[in-house]
């Protein structure tokens, strides 16, 4: 994958590979383009396009979203449209997501609303961020809400030099849930934001795109499963989040437009050595 001008160099850090197996759903094809990076937010970016109609419904749930740049923005209008009410927060207030609110009927409020009796609350932005992010910020969620990260570290291009990380071997996933306190599942770290809008397709359908998905709470990663499935993409056990080094940036499934059993295979071929663009 082509990194984007300006982006960071990885771990020189090996980890030990975990053998766990990696589980998977419905089979789609594979169609792989090298993705672009955009600094200020998380996932893969890519130009604006079309809005495709969402396919299916699930039970309606209250999520909250912090972070509103290309992976937020893009699951807020997903999610409304879906039918889930869906409360919006950045670090600028509410009062610069008006325009948001207005296309989509997402409620905008404060990042410390954002997680107020919600089942799910979708974490996105930068790494460095997250450290800044109110303590006790879940204590007013729904029980056992799930808390998904779609977190990346790029510490040349945005982040600097995290030591937790790099020294420690921890993974981004892992270090981000000892930041905020509580357990995460990492998924969409390797979308393309863009894809959220234009690419998703009925379930069997042979080109629908599969998305890792990490985590250590099944139940939590069933849920996050099941909702990816509802924005209409595939999924893949990724494993724990000691295993999730195996979506990170520069990996070969980081990306990856494909189905299940090119993510499959590529989350097989990672390498846990953080390769030298991606070390700070």
């Amino acid at each position: 994958m082509t990194p984007a001008p300006g982006r960071c160099e990885a771990w020189s850090l090996v980890r030990p590979r975990t053998t766990r197996p990696l589980t998977s759903g419905t089979r789609t094809r594979n169609s792989p383009p090298g993705p672009e990076v955009d600094p200020d937010h998380e996932g893969p970016a890519r130009r604006p396009g079309r809005h495709r109609s969402p396919e299916g419904r699930g039970e309606d749930m209250k999520i909250g979203i912090i972070g509103a740049g290309n992976i937020g923005g893009n699951l807020t209008r997903r999610l409304t449209a879906l039918g889930h009410d869906v409360y919006v927060a950045n670090s600028r207030g509410p009062h610069t997501l008006t325009a948001l609110a207005e296309e989509t009927g997402a409620t905008p409020v404060t990042v410390e609303e954002a997680p107020r009796g919600a089942e799910i609350v979708v974490v996105t932005v930068p790494l460095k961020a997250v450290p800044d992010l109110p303590s006790g910020l879940f204590d007013g969620a729904a029980d056992g809400v799930t808390v998904i990260d779609t977190g990346n570290y790029y510490p040349r291009q945005r982040d600097g030099r995290i030591a937790a990380i790099e020294d420690e071997g921890l993974t981004e996933s892992r270090w981000t849930e000892r930041q905020i306190g509580h357990r995460v599942i990492k998924a969409f770290n390797g979308t393309y934001a863009q894809d959220i809008l234009d690419r998703p397709l009925p379930a069997g359908d042979p080109d629908r795109i599969a998305l890792p998905v990490a985590g250590d709470d099944e139940a939590a990663k069933r849920k996050v499963r099941d909702l990816i499935d509802e924005l209409g993409f595939d999924t893949v056990d990724a494993g724990g989040i000691d295993d999730s080094w195996r979506q990170q940036p520069d990996t070969p499934v980081y990306g990856l437009r494909g189905g299940v059993e090119a993510v499959t295979k590529a989350l097989a071929e990672a390498s846990p050595e953080r390769t030298p663009d991606f070390r700070g």
